[in-house]
């Protein structure tokens, strides 16, 4: 039979009817609100019916509703240290009633908080399927807070929570591992996307170096991020303070804000700290560097790693998260094993050396960071979520 008929013959692919709930989603900035949205608007436009359930936030007094999406709005709490976000209180009877009268094919859990758990438990009331991402390690975040000593019961929650759900998603291979090693169940790796149309080295801008007070001469460290306990911004510090004795001609530029930034500000006086930056803005700073250093040690991923070697900028990073899945060490960045902060001082130091001594190797670099972040592009990653859902929905059965 011809192809043409056999394709026009075949079942059209079904969509999905798919509560999606969440703490966080744009316009608050953040890794998890940002990535999730462009999942989110990937499956509205594959004709998917989408019902994101998330507590009401202060941006959403004057907000237009989104057109694409049936909100529903719940109550919730502010989260301390994170004014502009709040936790989902629990709405498991409200739930139960909506689902009740429409019926979800899939619930997707994104984040396990007291909204994710009332979700978790209506749909298993109901007997509806449900997923989940693993997307914030709260479990590593304690040690920085003060409460190291919750991290093996929040492991525990975090571990019942998932294991109740028939498919977690994670973002790389060694998260599967780690996970799976302590006894989640389900795990399934589904990378994230950049935007290499937005984060480009096109973007790069001399006017705004010159408002930094740096020539194209000059060695400028960018870090993208909030300005917070948990990211290690004393090893960003103590890096660009080592770099610095080798070199006087450095400036260190810090894109987002949070708690830290008054200390940094005492402690690097010539610091910029740019705030936070959207868009366009965002692409621009990025591209305006030289080296992307990020020390974080409590990542599921770091989209920003992705969005910095796009914009063509070779990467010091410890050999975890994303950095791990895209660094090649030698080719577009530099990695040091996780923990060791005298090799992390080392990998900067190396490649700051490669930027005075071989600028043939060093503009080498930045072109394969953005060949090797070109490949991760949005719709291929979407159309895997897309595959897991699909699966868990037509096989989960209770």
């Amino acid at each position: 039979m011809d192809s043409i008929v056999i394709e026009q013959l075949a079942a059209p692919k079904k969509s999905l009817r798919l509560a999606i709930v969440t703490e966080t989603y744009p316009p608050e900035v953040n890794g998890v609100a940002l990535s999730l949205s462009r999942f989110v608007e990937g499956l509205c436009a594959l004709n998917h019916d989408i019902q994101l359930i998330r507590p009401r936030q202060q941006s959403d007094k004057t907000a237009a509703p989104r057109a694409e999406l049936q909100e529903l709005l719940t109550l919730g709490l502010p989260i301390p240290n994170y004014p502009n976000l709040k936790m989902g209180l629990p709405a498991k009877k409200r739930l139960v009633s909506q689902w009740s009268k429409r019926r979800p094919d899939l619930v997707h859990i994104v984040t396990e908080g007291p909204l994710g758990w009332s979700a978790l438990e209506a749909a298993r009331k109901l007997k509806i399927p449900v997923s989940s991402d693993f997307r914030t390690n709260f479990h590593s975040y304690s040690q920085h807070y003060g409460i190291g000593w919750l991290k093996r019961p929040i492991v525990g929650y975090l571990k019942k929570f998932h294991n109740k759900t028939a498919l977690t998603t994670v973002p790389t291979e060694r998260m599967k591992h780690e996970l799976t090693s302590i006894g989640f169940k389900n795990v399934r790796v589904l990378s994230r996307g950049v935007n290499a149309e937005l984060y480009t080295p096109d973007r790069r801008s001399r006017e705004l170096r010159s408002s930094w007070g740096v020539t194209d001469d000059d060695f400028v460290i960018v870090h993208v991020g909030r300005l917070a306990a948990e990211k290690n911004l004393d090893l960003l510090i103590s890096t660009f303070e080592s770099i610095v004795k080798i070199d006087s001609k450095v400036r260190l530029v810090l894109v987002g804000d949070g708690p830290e930034s008054a200390q940094i500000t005492a402690r690097v006086p010539n610091a910029v700290l740019s705030g936070m930056r959207l868009g366009v803005d965002l692409a621009t700073h990025y591209a305006s560097g030289d080296l992307f250093v990020f020390p974080s040690k409590t990542e599921t991923f770091g989209n920003v790693t992705l969005e910095a070697m796009a914009s063509g900028l070779p990467i010091v990073a410890f050999d975890y998260a994303a950095a791990t899945q895209y660094v090649t060490p030698g080719q577009n960045g530099l990695l040091a094993p996780l923990d060791h902060d005298k090799d992390f001082h080392k990998a900067a130091i190396a490649l700051h050396k490669i930027f005075r001594e071989n600028k043939l190797a060093y503009n080498q670099m930045r072109h394969l960071a953005r060949d090797r972040a070109v490949q991760e592009n949005w719709p291929n990653v979407v159309n895997q979520f897309e595959s897991m859902l699909m699966h868990t929905a037509s096989t989960t059965a209770y």
